[in-house]
């Protein structure tokens, strides 16, 4: 691995920051200059130049990213978020090498990392929210997915086909539960989809929750007014639970 583009920086700047704890540690506490927003000067050379620090791995590695160096990246973005822990950025972009070298469970925290530091929607929020939630379905990590599925319908409530997906790994998985709480999810974020009221319907009907499974069923035919079918679910249900009453 040709590391010439950086060793001698990293050399100059570990002696600048070692420099700069040495200065904090043997400071007199009176002589320490008070801000107002309550960090001293030392403290704030220093945040200063671990941010330099973080910015300069960041953008060499973009470029070694760019070259296809995916293991002098990898090294870079390590150092970047090790001097500065808050660079979304570079957890983003190391997930992205993990998932293309197909080291998946290594992916995962920096998913997690980037996702905890967003702090408004977009786009590569909802794809990392949809991707962190598929790497622990798969890794069989139902409890950990969940949160991340029902973050990921609410993000993108037009992906009806994510929550089919979700719904019928859970079902399949025996986590019912899940299953329906993903369903419920998406019949909330998505009024105009008689499609999940059927679903989440069938498993409610399915658990016995046949009042439930009624209410669904009438929402879908509301929804959908054209639709036979689910007039048909309507009224088989609905005499379903009249001959239970009678009997």
């Amino acid at each position: 691995m040709n590391k010439s583009m950086s060793n001698p920086t990293h050399s100059r700047l570990g002696a600048v920051l070692l420099t700069l704890g040495a200065m904090l540690l043997a400071a007199p506490a009176g002589h320490v200059i008070a801000q107002p927003g309550g960090a001293t000067v030392q403290e704030r050379a220093v945040a200063g130049t671990s941010s330099e620090l973080a910015q300069r791995h960041y953008r060499r590695a973009n470029t070694y990213n760019n070259l296809e160096r995916y293991d002098e990246a990898i090294e870079e973005y390590r150092l970047a978020v090790a001097a500065d822990p808050n660079l979304a950025d570079a957890y983003r972009n190391l997930a992205n090498i993990y998932l293309s070298q197909d080291r998946l469970q290594e992916a995962i925290p920096m998913l997690a990392r980037f996702i905890d530091l967003q702090q408004e929607a977009s786009t590569p929020l909802t794809a990392s929210l949809k991707t962190i939630g598929e790497l622990l379905r798969r890794s069989e990590r139902f409890d950990e997915a969940f949160e991340y599925d029902v973050r990921a319908i609410r993000a993108d409530p037009r992906d009806d086909s994510q929550v089919h997906l979700m719904g019928n790994l859970y079902d399949s998985a025996g986590h019912v539960d899940k299953a329906i709480r993903i369903y419920q999810t998406a019949a909330e974020v998505m009024p105009d989809n008689a499609f999940m009221n059927r679903t989440l319907g069938r498993l409610y009907e399915r658990e016995g929750r046949l009042e439930d499974a009624l209410a669904e069923y009438r929402k879908a035919a509301e929804t959908d007014l054209g639709s036979q079918f689910y007039r048909e679910l309507v009224t088989n249900l609905e005499t379903r639970i009249d001959q239970q009453g009678q009997g």
